[in-house]
């Protein structure tokens, strides 16, 4: 059966044009093609990306937290009880007080001890500044590296200023060292941020100014919505390495990471208590957001991804509705964003 699947899976039919087999995309003559069984690779290069975050989150961010003026506040633990953390866990984190009175009686304690249990038992769940601040300055690092690499990657590339040399001499376009880096390092990245979902923290779009409450109860969907994301940028990655949509793809990447250091920087300001900094940032981020995600993704890089090709095959491919839906996906996200963005502004501009 797997065997079968995996024939259905990489038919030419779906990957590439007509008249195309996978045996013409063997190196040869100094073409270097992206190979699929590379894509394994991206696993340990999320790990090696986890290391840098734990070594860059502890002897980094750490200490420019403290010269910002973040303290680092330390929780008191309360005393181990069994009953109680297993109500905490399987029923409720706010118990009534009929409840409250209830467990009291069956651990022998008064109902004070264990109002005050539960309350020191929320606390630690809730992350504390200092933990947000080094979150947020790996992100910022991180997109912040991968802005100024992709920049020096790209600017000298024809298709960074002419959309339509992405398709010259499609598929037959050769894989380049800067392009495999910068694909194994975007990649391993969304992974690192898969294996670290349960214990980061879920963020929200709003989370950068002071103004989170506005929006705080869409913090869930927001969090699913990041989980979506993540998935949906490893399949269209993946999917354009193996459909060699390389100069498109390092396209998406680039116009994605170019916005997200500004709010990644916001955050930090905003937990250091910098106001205006933070504000400052914030609107530079809001413009990099609707100019990026608004502008030259949907009528630069998907009209390059849904127009063009009929100009190059008269018989689309299945991966062409494959890569696009998946853009219009992450599309459909940058509006979502966009929208609590644009709420966030509205009432920072009117209501001060």
């Amino acid at each position: 059966i797997l065997k079968t699947l995996n024939s259905w899976f990489w038919w030419e039919n779906i990957w590439m044009p007509i008249n195309c087999t996978w045996a013409d995309f063997v190196d040869r003559d100094g073409l270097v093609f992206p190979k699929p069984h590379q894509l394994y690779a991206t696993i340990p290069y999320a790990f090696v990306l986890l290391i840098i975050r734990f070594f860059s989150e502890r002897y980094i961010a750490i200490p420019l937290a403290k010269a910002l003026g973040i303290k680092n506040v330390r929780r008191v633990k309360p005393q181990p009880n069994p009953v109680l953390e297993s109500y905490f866990r399987e029923c409720s984190k706010h118990p009534s007080q009929s409840d409250i009175k209830g467990l009291a009686k069956k651990c022998n304690c008064t109902v004070h001890f264990v109002e005050k249990w539960f309350r020191r038992r929320r606390n630690l769940e809730i992350p504390t500044v200092f933990r947000k601040f080094q979150e947020a300055f790996w992100r910022f690092s991180f997109y912040l590296t991968s802005s100024i690499v992709g920049f020096i990657f790209l600017y000298d590339k024809p298709w960074f200023y002419d959309i339509w040399q992405t398709w010259v001499g499609y598929p037959f376009q050769t894989l380049l060292p800067s392009q495999y880096w910068y694909y194994m390092a975007e990649i391993g990245f969304y992974w690192s941020l898969i294996f670290t979902l349960g214990i980061d923290i879920k963020r929200k779009a709003s989370a950068c100014l002071q103004l989170e409450p506005l929006l705080r109860e869409r913090g869930k969907g927001d969090f699913m919505a990041h989980v979506i994301h993540h998935l949906a940028a490893i399949g269209l990655m993946s999917g354009s390495w193996c459909g060699n949509y390389v100069r498109l793809g390092t396209l998406v990447m680039f116009v994605h990471d170019t916005a997200d250091f500004w709010l990644e920087a916001a955050k930090m300001f905003n937990y250091a208590h910098w106001e205006k900094t933070c504000n400052m940032l914030f609107i530079i981020f809001s413009i990099a957001f609707f100019i990026t995600r608004m502008i030259l993704l949907p009528f630069w890089i998907l009209r390059a991804t849904l127009y063009q090709p009929t100009y190059y095959s008269t018989t689309p491919v299945i991966a062409y509705f494959f890569f696009n839906g998946m853009l219009l996906i992450l599309q459909g996200l940058h509006l979502y964003w966009g929208y609590l963005i644009f709420k966030i502004l509205k009432r920072f501009i009117f209501l001060k």
